[in-house]
């Protein structure tokens, strides 16, 4: 057995060309469009990648698969929302792409009203920033694991890196090298399973060793908690930042649609591979933290080649995941605070420059939010349910509802941030999760507040039905 050296090594190798592509590519960036979506140029099939790649995180390597390993098939509860989202996503990507934007904030600018886009960065602050401290947080796991380093210091070396290439890259690099870190990822996880089904003693060996929960539809989950799980993720993804960040970077709305399809059967697959290779795992490392089951496999269950492929995977989607997410709510304070409410007049090489420096001061914020929460998987339930509750309502409702008003979206997106917190703050009162109090009252908000109010005018809505307007 290994000693880890060999993959340090390979995590040391990887970061350095990742460090070597987003210096190349940065020499690109010379304007707000380069460093927050690209240019605008992007093709379908690097959409796909990075789409990919942002949206398999640690949420799905740490959190999805602890809870594949504690409850078995049932975990794919928490990626069947996913999966209804992106199908639901399919009719919006067209329509996100000739809005030709910035930010979600943007969207509920228009269709609203100002109050609700600065509520909707806040909103996106406080979620992001709680996403990215978890990749800080799985980043500081894996090197414990893999090199014995302390956790602690592992969770420091991630945020430094993954601070310093988003400073760096911007959406420029960050989407191109996530094509890679996509490719990495699956090629990892494919080869991993039958090496790890071997050394679980087959199929047999790994169904006679499991409970028979594990391998029913709910298993001891109620259907209550099974929605659970489900609908943060969904909510989130429909109203995701930083994928209509990258729907606005798409060279047209083509691409944008044809890249959903792909993002589609890519999500499907690698989320059902990972549960699969967590459930094999669980059935050999038998008596430990559930949340690192994936991280065993890599490190004690393959062998040394297979091993270092799976956790230059893990370091991709992680490294991929962190990026994306930091680089959003900068984009948000930059283009809905800074831009929009305090310096209407700025430059282009300011809005570069600044963009960089709220980059880094949102790293040290999510880096001390890794102390709230023990298990990944609270952390990302807790801030895929600020951000479901809180903003994906009102954005379908941009998208999909002419009646909407201004009146209803700013007091959608202000129950759901607030009755989040309030429910989280008190623990969960009656064992109730958290999205069922803030999606009822957000969804509540929006539809008798829209309806008490003056119906909208013709210019609020049409902006959302394909055709393209101008900033």
């Amino acid at each position: 057995m290994s000693d880890g050296a060999e993959y340090l090594w390979i995590i040391i190798a990887y970061l350095i060309i990742l460090i070597g592509v987003g210096a190349w590519r940065s020499r690109r960036i010379k304007t707000q469009d380069d460093f927050m979506v690209a240019g605008r140029g992007l093709s379908a099939r690097v959409l796909i990648g990075t789409l990919l790649a942002t949206w398999i995180g640690s949420g799905s390597i740490i959190g999805g698969a602890g809870l594949a390993y504690e409850h078995g098939i049932p975990a794919l509860w928490f990626d069947l929302g996913v999966w209804i989202a992106l199908v639901v996503l399919y009719f919006v990507a067209g329509r996100a792409r000739a809005f030709a934007q910035y930010t979600v904030p943007d969207i509920l600018e228009v269709r609203y009203n100002s109050t609700a886009r600065l509520l909707g960065t806040i909103v996106t602050i406080i979620a992001y920033t709680a996403i990215v401290s978890y990749q800080f947080k799985a980043g500081g796991m894996v090197l414990n694991l893999v090199t014995g380093i302390d956790a602690d210091f592992g969770m420091i070396i991630t945020a430094l890196f993954v601070i310093g290439y988003t400073i760096l890259a911007g959406m420029l690099s960050v989407a191109y090298t996530d094509v890679v870190n996509g490719i990495i990822m699956i090629v990892g996880l494919i080869v991993a399973l039958p090496f790890m089904l071997d050394t679980a003693g087959g199929i047999d060996g790994v169904v006679a060793a499991l409970p028979a929960s594990h391998l029913q539809p709910l298993g001891d989950m109620t259907l209550m908690e099974a929605l659970g799980y489900s609908l943060p993720a969904m909510l989130l993804l429909l109203g995701e930042s930083g994928m209509y960040q990258r729907f606005f970077s798409a060279k047209d709305e083509s691409a944008a649609k044809r890249a959903v399809v792909g993002w589609i059967t890519g999500t499907v697959f690698v989320e059902i591979l990972i549960v699969v290779l967590a459930i094999v795992g669980s059935s050999y490392f038998t008596e430990i933290d559930s949340e690192m089951v994936i991280l065993n496999v890599v490190r004690f269950g393959l062998p040394l080649l297979i091993g270092c492929l799976c956790l230059a995977a893990i370091v991709a989607v992680i490294v991929s995941t962190a990026d994306s997410f930091l680089l959003v709510p900068a984009t948000n304070i930059m283009r809905d605070i800074y831009q929009r409410f305090i310096n209407p007049d700025a430059t282009q090489q300011q809005m570069v420059r600044y963009s960089r420096v709220v980059v880094l001061l949102l790293g040290l914020v999510a880096f001390v939010q890794v102390r709230f929460f023990e298990k990944v998987l609270e952390m990302a339930i807790y801030a895929y349910t600020m951000y479901g509750a809180g903003i994906t309502p009102a954005v379908m409702a941009a998208f999909f509802w002419k009646r909407a008003t201004s009146a209803g979206g700013v007091s959608s997106i202000a129950a759901g941030m607030s009755v989040t917190l309030i429910w989280e703050i008190a623990e969960q009162p009656f064992d109730v999760p958290t999205v069922y109090p803030a999606l009822i009252l957000s969804l509540g908000s929006l539809i008798i507040v829209s309806l008490l109010s003056p119906v909208p005018d013709r210019g609020k809505w049409q902006p959302f039905q394909g055709k393209q307007i101008t900033a």
